[in-house]
């Protein structure tokens, strides 16, 4: 027997898309800290990138081992230093947060997938450093009084069960009926979406100022449009229940046009925005009890979907979309 098994087709896979994320994470880590202006934020971004690149080195090891070829990923032509700041007012840690909460779900979600133990351990201390510098991004943004809580509610004193079918009650039964105040789980997913769309709207804001394809531009330019109409949806449907609706006040784009990013790069972090977005609207749809909050998730589930094909159509044909490993074409070898 081989000291180590072969690795299956799902941990190449996860492996794959995580030398993706990793090495995208690098180039923009790059940049912020090169225009970063707080000691503070700079510091947590230096010891996160060499963590990351850490990681970054095992999994190519893992990956030539095995005799698998290494992805392009992203790399040091994906990313331009010298330019001016695209983003200020604390924007930077915001971005690396909302980078870490995707990365968390999908080290979790590929643990699962994995059966050797050395691949296992890659996935359990990548989850391990996520959350660590999920931590201090959201602590960081706390002091600095950029980050919005989500708000107060008071204490239960008793416990309650649902009496009638009319706590289900909302637009789809009927349109005229009173809906229900939301209950706190609700207004956790609805809050989250909220500030996630706010940092993604920003996010792309500043793709589209400096994007340098015209169509990648305008595609940017919809995406804000679309971020937009989301947080509107939802914050008047907080609105209705008297519930505080998120107003950070960091994170800005500048008037900067030059970008620091390939557009390439900038595609590739919108497309895993939008797959982070649709399963986060998932989650919501699937613990919420008042079933007009369902019915808005999966419309803006199908808006994002559609949005991100259009994307992925961009990427192929610029030659940006970069294949994963396929399994083998059997009819193919069969007619050979």
């Amino acid at each position: 027997m081989p000291e180590k098994p072969a690795i299956t087709s799902s941990e190449l896979g996860t492996l794959w898309l995580t030398y993706q994320d990793k090495t995208m994470n690098l180039r923009i880590l790059e940049y912020f800290i090169a225009k970063a202006d707080d000691e503070n934020a700079k510091d947590i971004m230096t010891k996160f990138y060499g963590e990351i690149n850490l990681y970054v080195g095992k999994i190519k090891d893992t990956l030539q081992n095995e005799g698998a070829v290494i992805p392009v990923g992203f790399s040091a032509q994906d990313v331009n230093k010298e330019v001016p700041k695209l983003y200020d007012n604390g924007f930077d840690i915001m971005f690396i947060r909302l980078l870490n909460e995707i990365s968390m779900g999908l080290h979790s979600l590929n643990i699962t997938m994995a059966f050797r133990e050395d691949i296992i351990i890659i996935y359990k201390e990548l989850t391990a450093i996520t959350q660590n510098y999920y931590n201090l991004c959201t602590q960081y943004l706390l002091e600095k009084g950029m980050f919005a809580r989500p708000p107060y509610v008071s204490m239960p004193t008793s416990i309650e069960f649902v009496k009638d079918k009319n706590y289900l009650g909302g637009v789809s039964i009927n349109p005229f009926s009173e809906k229900r105040t939301l209950n706190t789980v609700e207004v956790a997913h609805l809050h989250h979406a909220i500030e996630s769309n706010i940092t993604g709207m920003q996010m792309i804001i500043g793709f589209a100022q400096c994007a340098n394809d015209g169509e990648v531009k305008n595609f940017f330019n919809d995406g804000a449009e679309l971020a937009k109409s989301i947080v509107k949806e939802l914050s008047e449907t907080l609105l209705q229940s008297d519930v505080q609706i998120p107003e950070p006040s960091g994170g800005n784009a500048t008037r900067s046009t030059v970008a620091p990013f390939s557009d390439k790069l900038m595609m590739y972090c919108t497309s895993l925005f939008c797959s982070f977005s649709m399963g986060s609207s998932s989650l919501g749809t699937a613990f919420s009890l008042r079933n007009d909050l369902p019915a808005k998730m999966t419309i803006f589930m199908k808006d994002i979907f559609e949005y991100a094909h259009k994307g992925a159509k961009i990427m192929i044909k610029n030659g940006w979309m970069e294949e994963p490993p396929q399994m083998e074409e059997r009819k193919q070898i069969i007619k050979k």
